[in-house]
């Protein structure tokens, strides 16, 4: 087993790490940035070391800062968690030619799985199933791109084959305006990811976004954990999940998920990863994979038993994994809410000192955050502050207590996106289950068009 782990992040995931290796009785290495030196898994882990200033390229994606730090403490493996560098195959390589181990897959896994272009054609190649749309990249040649459209099918997506996050994506309703937004698209890639290649697919009109949490050693085993739907989204970035996704038949699920677990063995993959589908009329469409641990693998956790951080751990020791397909039985119903330091409706960043906070309870409630009182939230990273996890015997009985979880949660001083929380766990449409990725986009503009009549 590992004997010390640098954990190469921040917030509510460096503290997930930092107790999941507590546990299994492994030293910890918390990094951190000027900005982040009262932040709790500071505090908690066995050494610290501060990377630099504030700034995440001086910082946080600071590779030889990092490698430096494992250096001085001693740390025979790095955690990248997730965001920052978790996905960069340069970091994973450096890493590991650095004499330390890489807690996630291998570089040139990373490398496949990071190009979305290549990717797809690993997916096809492995039987998974894929959105229609171009074979590679989009040529220059206009009539090609137009001739490719006419296959596919109006409307459809152009995305940049190195985006993520929902930038570099761009839907086209009509053919007059393709060539425009190709060339548009291109621009944007190449500013944002020094990569201008670009692909297509057919837009599908009210997909759920579904996805699969998969575990992969490096002795030949590959399971797959179920599903989560995260559908719930506002430009792409995730609100809400929950596992299983409602409406999923146990044959669908078995089917999908074996076919991500088959693909893992194909491609060599090692440590946790997820495949992301959208789903549409019974049908799965796989749009890219996360070569990482994911913000929302505590509802998998949940409705599975598995502790996906400390099986991570046990494939980075060569260890083989815990568990069979057999093993895996989901039970009962879960939901995740990001609490993240913004304003609920505007979404404006609200950093700053928490001056008191309470944190919900019970049976069924998790709570993963690194907030307390007399905190300040810096301004310089992401606004995730905290994730309130509910598990319940059905989905009706875990709504209901993440409704109770959302009305006790207090976090004063600051502004937080609970009351939006309140609201969608009130409302008729996700109640029922089974709604599309445009579904709080929609809710969303419905409200303020709402609010604008009742002022007017």
């Amino acid at each position: 087993m590992l004997k010390k782990v640098l954990i190469a992040n921040r917030g509510e995931i460096a503290l997930r790490i930092l107790r999941a290796c507590r546990e299994m009785g492994i030293a910890t290495v918390a990094v951190h940035s000027e900005a982040d030196r009262e932040s709790l898994h500071v505090k908690l882990a066995d050494e610290s070391v501060c990377i630099g200033p504030a700034p995440s390229p001086q910082s946080y994606l600071n590779i030889p800062a990092l490698i430096s730090a494992a250096e001085v403490t001693g740390a025979d493996a790095i955690h990248p968690g997730y965001g920052f560098l978790a996905e960069n195959a340069n970091f994973a390589e450096q890493v590991e030619k650095s004499g330390f181990i890489f807690i996630g897959p291998k570089a040139d896994t990373i490398r496949l799985m990071g190009d979305k272009v290549s990717a797809k054609h690993a997916m096809i190649e492995a039987g998974v199933p894929c959105v229609p749309g171009s074979e590679g990249a989009l040529s220059d040649d206009p009539a090609e791109i137009l001739k490719t459209a006419d296959k596919v099918g109006f409307p459809v997506i152009i995305k940049a084959s190195g985006g993520g996050g929902g930038r570099g994506m761009r839907v086209v309703e009509k053919k007059e305006d393709l060539i425009k937004a190709v060339e548009m698209t291109k621009a944007e890639a190449e500013a944002a990811f020094g990569n201008p290649m670009v692909y297509m697919e057919r837009f599908l009109q009210r997909p759920r976004h579904v996805e699969i949490q998969v575990l992969a050693d490096e002795h030949g085993n590959a399971i797959y954990l179920g599903e989560r739907d995260c559908s719930m989204q506002r430009r792409h970035q995730k609100i809400i999940e929950e596992a299983p996704a409602p409406f999923i038949t146990p044959e669908e699920r078995a089917k999908i998920g074996q076919s991500c677990a088959d693909a893992c063995k194909r491609i060599g993959y090692r440590g946790a990863g997820t495949f992301e589908f959208l789903y549409e009329d019974g049908e799965f469409f796989f749009i890219e994979m996360n070569t990482r641990v994911q913000v929302e693998h505590p509802i998998t956790e949940l409705v599975t038993g598995v502790d996906i951080v400390q099986e991570q751990l046990r494939v980075a020791a060569g260890l083989p994994l815990q568990y069979r397909q057999e093993d895996i039985v989901l039970k009962g119903h879960a939901f995740e809410c990001r609490i993240n330091a913004e304003d609920p409706y505007t979404f404006i960043p609200s950093p700053g000192l928490i001056e008191s906070c309470h944190l919900p309870g019970g049976l069924g409630v998790r709570v993963d955050s690194h907030i307390y009182q007399g905190y300040k939230i810096p301004p310089n990273y992401d606004s995730l502050i905290g994730k309130i996890c509910v598990h319940g015997k059905t989905r009706e009985l875990a709504v209901a207590k993440m409704r109770v979880a959302m009305d006790e949660l207090a976090v004063n001083g600051i502004k937080t996106n609970a009351p939006l929380h309140r609201d969608l766990f009130r409302d008729e449409g996700f109640i029922k289950g089974g709604v599309s990725i445009h579904y709080l986009e929609h809710w969303l503009a419905e409200r303020k068009e709402r609010l604008a009549k009742e002022k007017a």
